[in-house]
């Protein structure tokens, strides 16, 4: 199974000192000095905040993507394999007269990572801790985030994204809290980590229509992955969300790293956010 290699070599990554290397991150990017306790699980997290590129030339607002894997997002010298470059892909879009945004990296908790992205426990790998995780988000990060900076606070400027578990995560949360977020990345997403829970959690908690949802999985990635995503995709059709606000995506070359993910960023942000 591809995603356990992944997994495996991500912990391990992370477990060792790896050969330094550049900072790619834009200037536009800051790593905040606070550290946020995460209340419930007794540690703390820190974040990474884009701001874009009008930010101190204005005073308008700006919507706001909540993402997981802080690390992975904006700087190869803290990513697993590579980042997402999700600063250069929104640099471009604004520097195209494009929308602007503000995004906010959560970093993940290396080792604990797998129990704070899973909503439900896997009898194999535990976790399950993601309901106090993204409680933190809603009650912890987001509140700051508004006090902080200019942002568009209401839900429907307000998004949340990742991949992998981070995926998983992220289609808990649209669907946990639909006053909070009106918008999901939902990239490779492991709902085979607790698929009938995760089923039976969309049919109890049906999105609200005007709610848009960007599903993405690679068949690279291996039948566990696509299958999974074609029949989740298939369920929320069932429940009658408006196909206008549903974006799946199975692309046939796509593999599970950050290079695939990268690749449809774009695009996916100005569907969401169109």
């Amino acid at each position: 199974m591809k995603f356990f290699v992944y997994l495996f070599i991500y912990l391990f990554v992370l477990s060792v000192q790896a050969q330094e290397r550049k900072s790619t991150a834009s200037a536009n990017v800051e790593v905040l000095e606070k550290q946020f306790k995460i209340p419930g699980l007794d540690r703390s997290r820190g974040i990474r905040v884009y701001l874009p590129p009008s930010y101190d030339q204005s005073d308008q607002r700006y919507p706001v993507i909540y993402m997981h894997d802080g690390q992975n997002l904006f700087d190869d010298a803290t990513s697993f394999v590579g980042e997402w470059g999700v600063d250069e892909v929104l640099n471009e879009i604004a520097s195209e007269g494009g929308p602007e945004f503000i995004v906010v990296g959560v970093d993940n908790g290396g080792t604990l990572r797998t129990e704070e992205l899973t909503p439900w426990p896997h009898p194999k790998f535990e976790g399950g801790k993601g309901g106090a995780y993204m409680e933190f988000i809603v009650e912890t990060i987001k509140p700051f985030i508004d006090a902080e900076y200019r942002t568009k606070p209401d839900v429907e400027n307000t998004a949340i994204g990742g991949s992998s578990l981070g995926g998983l995560i992220s289609h808990y949360a649209i669907y946990k809290y639909p006053d909070t977020f009106s918008k999901a990345i939902i990239y490779s997403p492991s709902y085979w980590f607790s698929f009938d829970e995760v089923m039976q959690f969309t049919d109890d908690h049906p999105l609200p229509p005007s709610h848009r949802i960007d599903l993405l999985v690679g068949k690279k990635e291996g039948e566990d992955m696509y299958e999974p995503l074609d029949l989740m995709a298939r369920k929320i059709s069932a429940m009658n969300h408006p196909i206008s606000n549903m974006r799946v995506t199975i692309d046939e070359d796509g593999e599970h790293n950050e290079k695939f993910w990268r690749s449809q960023f774009k695009a996916s942000v100005l569907w969401l956010f169109q």
